[in-house]
C-alpha cells in the first residue's frame, strides 16, 4: 500500500474532481496525469489501454487498475485509513448509492450538459446557446434537486447527517450548475438544498481541488 495512487484525467472533469475530492477526504496523497479526452485525435492510445471506453476517470494503485468514478471512489474508501465515506448503516447506505444512481442516470446530463454547457460553456467558447434545451431540462432539474434533497430525511448531507460519497459525486456537478442563473431560482424551491450546497461548498477539499 506504499505505491502513490495514480489518478488519470482532466482536473475539469466532473467525474475526475470527485475522485479527488475523495482522496481529499481521505488525507490520500497522490499523483495526477492529465488526460484530455476531448483533444484533437480523442484519448491516446496508451490510454484507451486503461479505458477501453475513453472515458475519465482511471485510476491505478500499486498495480490495481480501476476505471469508473463510483468504483474508484469506493475502492479509495474501503481500502484507505481516515473517515468513512460510506455510511456504516444498512438503510443510509442505501439512500447513498440511491443518490448516487440519481446523479449518473439523471442529474450529470440535465444539470451539467443540458443547463451549463449550453448557459455557460457554449457561449464562452463561441457556440450558440440552446434554448429550447435549457427550457426542457428544467423540469427535470427541479425533479433531480428534489429526490436529492428527499434523500437526506433532514440530515446535513445526501444520505443523512454525515459526509458521504454522494455528496463528494454531487458536489462537482453543483459547481458548475450553480454558475447558471437558472440555478438559485430553482435550488430556492427545493427545502434545504441550498444549505447543504452552503455546507458542501466550503470545505477545505473542495478548495483543495478547485478546477483552474
Amino acid at each position: 500500500m506504499h505505491d502513490l495512487p495514480t489518478l488519470y484525467g482532466a482536473s475539469y472533469s466532473v467525474y475526475v474532481r470527485t475522485v479527488r475530492l475523495t482522496l481529499a477526504e481521505k488525507g490520500v496523497a497522490y499523483r495526477q496525469v492529465e488526460v484530455d479526452v476531448f483533444a484533437p485525435g480523442g484519448p491516446p492510445a496508451e490510454y484507451l489501454a486503461r479505458q477501453p471506453f475513453g472515458r475519465i476517470p482511471a485510476f491505478d494503485h500499486a498495480g490495481f487498475a480501476l476505471y469508473e468514478a463510483t468504483a474508484i471512489a469506493r475502492y479509495i474508501d474501503e481500502v484507505f485509513p481516515g473517515p468513512p465515506l460510506s455510511p456504516g448503516e444498512p438503510r443510509r447506505r442505501a439512500r447513498m448509492n440511491q443518490a448516487l444512481s440519481i446523479l449518473d442516470g439523471h442529474a450529470y446530463r440535465t444539470l451539467v450538459w443540458d443547463i451549463y454547457v449550453e448557459r455557460v460553456s457554449n457561449p464562452a467558447s463561441g457556440k450558440p446557446t440552446d434554448e429550447a434545451r435549457i427550457a426542457r431540462a428544467l423540469p427535470d432539474a427541479k425533479r433531480c434537486l428534489r429526490a436529492l434533497a428527499a434523500l437526506s430525511d433532514g440530515g446535513a448531507f445526501l444520505a443523512g447527517p454525515d459526509l458521504s460519497l454522494a455528496d463528494l459525486h454531487a458536489a462537482p456537478m453543483f459547481e458548475y450548475f450553480m454558475r447558471t442563473p437558472e440555478a438559485l431560482p430553482l435550488m430556492a424551491e427545493v427545502a434545504g438544498l441550498g444549505q447543504w450546497w452552503q455546507r458542501i461548498s466550503a470545505r477545505d477539499s473542495m478548495r483543495s481541488t478547485a478546477p483552474t
